[in-house]
C-alpha cells in the first residue's frame, strides 16, 4: 500500500509540474460541456426568412406576421423582384422566401383558395424539412383563423395553400449538406496537425539550435515550412472532392478557379494555425492536443458543419467568428450546390485572408523570440 501511496504522490508532483497537462484536464471537460450544451442543438430557430408580398393587403400582413411571431423566423428584408430575391438566396442571407401572390386577399375574401410560395435553400436538408412543416403549420392556422373571422366553417382544405419549391438541393439529400463540411474539417484538422508536429519535431531531434543558428530570417523560414504542407494539402482537398463527386454525386456548379481560391486561403489559414502552436508546445503529443483544441472541436461544432449558428447563444455565436471554417463552408457550399461567384462571398474570403495573416504573423514573432 505504500508503494501505492509513493507512486501516486510521485504522479501527483509531475502533473503539478507540467502546467500545460494540468491546465487540459482541469479545463478541457468544462469547456467540452460548454460547447455541447449550448452548441448542440437540433431546434431550428430564427431561420432567416424574406418577404415577397405582391398583394400588401391585410389577409397578406396577417400571413407574414404569423411567420415572424412564431419564433421560428426572423425577417431578412423584403424584396421587390425575382433579380433581389435571388441574390439573397445565392449569398445565404436568406433561408427562405414567402412569396405572395396579387388579389390573395381579395380570393380568401370570395371564399376561394389562394395559393402562396415557399421558396427553401435546400443546401441545408436538415434546416429545409423542418422549415417546410413549419410553413404548413402556420399556413393552416392562419387560414383557419381568417376563415372563423368571417364566420365561415373551418374546410378539410385550408383556403391558402402552398406551394413549396426547393432550391440548390430539390431532394433535400443530407449528404450535399454534410459533404461539403466534411471536405472543410478534414481539411482543418490535417493542414493544422502537420504544420503543428514539423517544427516541435526539430526541437525533439535537437536539430532547433542548428535552426536558431541558420543564417535565413524568420519569414523565409515560415515560408520554406508552409509551402510544402500547402502542395500536399491542396492535393488532398482537390481528391477530397473529387471522390465526393463520384461517391456521392456532389455537384460542381460554379467556377473551379474559385474554388481553389477559397481553398487555398482556408489551407492558409490552418496551415497557419498549426504553426502558431508548433511555437508554443514543446512536445509533439502536446502539439496534437492543442490542436484537437483549437481545431477540431471548434471546426466540428462552431462553423455550421452540422449545427446551425443561428440556433446558438449570442456568446457561442460570437466565437464562431474566429473559426475559419465558418467562412470557407458559406463559399465552399455556394459554389458547389449553388454556383455562384466571388462576389457571392468575397466578405467569407477577405475574412479568410485576415485569420491567415494575423496567426501566421504571430507564428513569425514567437519564432523570431526564441530564434533571437
Amino acid at each position: 500500500m505504500r508503494k501505492a501511496i509513493a507512486v501516486g504522490k510521485k504522479e501527483f508532483r509531475q502533473i503539478a509540474r507540467d502546467r500545460r497537462t494540468l491546465a487540459i484536464m482541469l479545463l478541457v471537460p468544462v469547456g467540452f460541456l460548454l460547447l455541447f450544451g449550448y452548441a448542440l442543438n437540433f431546434d431550428v430557430k430564427n431561420v432567416s426568412m424574406a418577404v415577397q408580398d405582391r398583394d400588401n393587403s391585410s389577409e397578406s400582413r396577417a400571413l407574414v406576421s404569423a411567420f415572424l411571431n412564431s419564433g421560428y423566423f426572423r425577417l431578412a428584408g423584403t424584396v421587390r423582384g425575382n433579380e433581389q430575391l435571388h441574390r439573397l438566396m445565392d449569398r445565404g442571407r436568406a433561408a427562405v422566401v414567402l412569396v405572395i401572390p396579387e388579389n390573395t386577399g381579395r380570393a380568401l375574401r370570395r371564399g376561394e383558395m389562394a395559393p402562396v410560395q415557399v421558396i427553401l435553400d435546400g443546401v441545408d436538408s436538415t434546416t429545409g424539412v423542418a422549415v417546410l412543416g413549419y410553413s404548413l403549420s402556420i399556413v393552416r392556422s392562419v387560414s383557419n383563423q381568417l376563415l372563423l373571422e368571417q364566420g365561415a366553417p373551418v374546410p378539410g382544405v385550408p383556403p391558402v395553400a402552398v406551394e413549396p419549391r426547393v432550391w440548390y438541393n430539390p431532394e433535400l439529400r443530407s449528404a450535399l449538406f454534410l459533404v461539403p463540411g466534411l471536405i472543410g474539417f478534414i481539411g482543418m484538422i490535417t493542414a493544422a496537425v502537420s504544420t503543428a508536429l514539423s517544427v516541435v519535431r526539430e526541437k525533439e531531434r535537437g536539430t532547433w539550435e542548428q535552426v536558431r543558428m541558420a543564417p535565413i530570417n524568420t519569414v523565409s523560414y515560415i515560408v520554406g515550412k508552409t509551402i510544402p504542407y500547402l502542395g500536399v494539402s491542396i492535393a488532398s482537398s482537390m481528391g477530397i472532392i473529387l471522390a465526393a463527386m463520384v461517391l456521392f454525386d456532389l455537384p460542381m456548379r460554379g467556377s473551379w478557379l474559385a474554388l481553389l481560391l477559397a481553398t487555398t486561403l482556408f489551407l492558409l489559414a490552418a496551415l497557419g494555425m498549426g504553426l502558431l502552436v508548433s511555437t508554443v508546445a514543446e512536445s509533439q503529443l502536446v502539439a496534437f492536443q492543442i490542436v484537437l483544441i483549437l481545431a477540431f472541436l471548434p471546426t466540428f461544432l462552431l462553423s455550421g458543419f452540422i449545427f446551425p449558428i443561428q440556433n446558438m447563444p449570442a456568446v457561442i455565436q460570437a466565437i464562431t467568428y474566429i473559426v475559419p471554417a465558418r467562412y470557407f463552408l458559406v463559399a465552399l457550399r455556394g459554389i458547389v450546390l449553388k454556383g455562384v461567384g466571388i462576389g457571392a462571398f468575397w466578405v467569407q474570403l477577405v475574412a479568410l485572408a485576415a485569420f491567415t495573416t494575423v496567426v501566421l504573423g504571430l507564428a513569425s514573432a514567437r519564432l523570431a523570440r526564441e530564434r533571437g
